[in-house]
Parts: C-alpha cells; sequence; structure tokens
C-alpha cells in the first residue's frame, strides 16, 4: 500500500519512525512535509498527486467525513499530574470546575476529575458542538466542551500545552479561566485575555469603517472551506457599495495578503481563529464575519442618520 503520513508541527520529530514501521511492513511511504493545523487540513491533494492509497493523520481525532481513505492516530500523551496539587491555591475560592483539553489529554480527564473531587470540588465535563467528537475536548473552532457549561461553573481548567486553545474556549465563555501546562511546569489565569482581545476587535471594526474595498478570505482546506459565507458576504458588502473580491488559498501568506494593496481591510472565512489570532500580523483589518456584520451595522446606521 501506498501511505502518506502527516503530523503536526509538535510531532513531526517522530516522522520518520514511523515510516520505518510501516515500511517494514511492506508499505510505500511518504511523509508530508507541509504545515498542518488539524484535522481540518488534510494533505488530500498531496496524497492523490503521489497516488497515495491512504492518509495516517497523526495527533488529531476525525474531524468530518472526507472523499478520501484516512486512518486517524490520535496519539494519547500521558502528562505529569503532579501540578495539579499547586493549582488548588488558585481554586480555593470555586466549589465547581469545567475541565477542558485536546484531543492528547482527553483519556486523563478522568483522573483530573478524580483529583479536584478528592479535595472537595465538583467537576464538569462539557461536550462539544460537532467538530470535536470527545467531551471534555477542545479545538480552536470548536469550544462547546467549555461554553456548554459556562453557566453552571464557578471557573475552568485547561489542562495541556501553549495557549492556543484555552484562549479560545476563555473567549467563548465567562468565568474565571485557569490554563496549566503540565509541560513547562506553569499555570496561568488567563481572565485579562478577554478584555485584551475585546480591545482589539474594537479596534479592527473602527479601522474598517471607511473602508472602500474589502478582500474575502476562503480557504481549499478540507474543514474550513466555507464559499457560501464567502459569497453572501460579497452581496453584503457590494450593497453596501463596498467593492469586493473573494481571496482563494489553501494557506494564507500574510506577506502575500499585505502586497494586495488595493484592498483597505480583509474578512476571513477560514480557521475562525486566523483574524483573532494572526490580525497583529497584517497590515490593514482582518476582521472575523462577525466583525464585518458589526462594521456593517454601524456604517449603515450612520448612513440612515444622515438620510
Amino acid at each position: 500500500m501506498k501511505i502518506l503520513l502527516q503530523f503536526p508541527e509538535g510531532l513531526k520529530q517522530f516522522a520518520l519512525k514511523h515510516a520505518e514501521e510501516l515500511e517494514k511492513e511492506g508499505n510505500t511511504v511518504f511523509i508530508s512535509a507541509s504545515p498542518t493545523f488539524g484535522a481540518c487540513d488534510l494533505a488530500i491533494d498531496e496524497a492523490k498527486r503521489i497516488g497515495a492509497d491512504k492518509i495516517v493523520h497523526f495527533g488529531h481525532a476525525e474531524f468530518q467525513h472526507v472523499d478520501f481513505n484516512v486512518e486517524y492516530v490520535e496519539y494519547k500523551i500521558d502528562a505529569p499530574l503532579d501540578i495539579l496539587q499547586e493549582s488548588l491555591m488558585y481554586l480555593d475560592n470555586f466549589s465547581t470546575l469545567g475541565i477542558v483539553t485536546t484531543i492528547q489529554h482527553v483519556h486523563q480527564l478522568e483522573s483530573i476529575k478524580a483529583f479536584y473531587e478528592s479535595h472537595g470540588k465538583k467537576v464538569l465535563i462539557g461536550r462539544p458542538y460537532g467538530f470535536a467528537k470527545k467531551p471534555g475536548q477542545i479545538l480552536g473552532c470548536d469550544v462547546g466542551s467549555a461554553a456548554s457549561i459556562d453557566k453552571y461553573v464557578d471557573a475552568f481548567v485547561y489542562f495541556g500545552g501553549g495557549l492556543f486553545h484555552p484562549i479560545g474556549a476563555l473567549l467563548s465563555t465567562t468565568k474565571p479561566f485557569l490554563s496549566i501546562d503540565p509541560f513547562e511546569g506553569k499555570m496561568q489565569i488567563l481572565d485579562d485575555y478577554r478584555q485584551v482581545y475585546k480591545k482589539k476587535s474594537k479596534g479592527r471594526i473602527v479601522a474598517s469603517l471607511e473602508a472602500k474595498s474589502i478582500g474575502i478570505l476562503v480557504s481549499t482546506k478540507n474543514g474550513q472551506y466555507n464559499m457560501v459565507l464567502a459569497e453572501l458576504l460579497k452581496k453584503k458588502l457590494e450593497a453596501q457599495g463596498i467593492r469586493a473580491a473573494v481571496l482563494v488559498s489553501n494557506t494564507f501568506d500574510f506577506g502575500s495578503l499585505d502586497n494586495m494593496t488595493e484592498f483597505d481591510a480583509f474578512v476571513n472565512t477560514a480557521c475562525p481563529r486566523i483574524a483573532t489570532e494572526d490580525g497583529d500580523r497584517m497590515r490593514r483589518p482582518l476582521l472575523s464575519p462577525n466583525e464585518l456584520m458589526e462594521m456593517l451595522s454601524i456604517r449603515s446606521n450612520r448612513l440612515g442618520s444622515k438620510a
């Protein structure tokens, strides 16, 4: 069998090992060297180009059904739980906790739950909205496991590496949020980020109010493609006299976008975190669809008040 292996950045260090194991079984194996941002970003075009029979995608659970043979290897990681003891000092005033993590640590949630319950806490594990598959699991684009229990908990605990996933959950919830990174041995209350991102969002909206032309980003990635939304936004922009065009790419390069100087602003229909996380890399505003609709509403109200 001809197989294409695909790894997220944190697991690329193990690519050769897995390739050699599969080759010993008689397979012809290739490794995708492209960046991958999740199961929404399968290397289907690469696999078809080389005539692969299957993609083996490491580090993520199935995101959505695709018309290609894909095997998902979730890659469980047993992170040390010792740091949970230290976290109690941050959670002393909270009785009911919601706990979330990434797919790599979902299997550890019951142990984490048991730890907090042994210290008198009530613990809830929410369910995702759709793209994520397991209770307590969060993705950059699916934080339902947190949002679904926001009104029932006093605080949230995220267990895992990095801030990308907990920031997404933070922005969709209202309660105190503690991030625990067992690999770095660090923990951090993230609540201040809510106000930071709120101010940035307002700044993007204000900066785009006078835009005369806007580019609409559409990703061709399997789980990010949303031409229906892009065409709807294009109609809404043009209805207010704003020139608009759909810009298509598999992976957007912000330098290339900045070279498209005819556009005064951009709106993102791809991964919802692009506008949130990467907007600062652009010289012109990069809006989310919701921010665009708010901007158009403000413009419409201004025009109405002048009539």
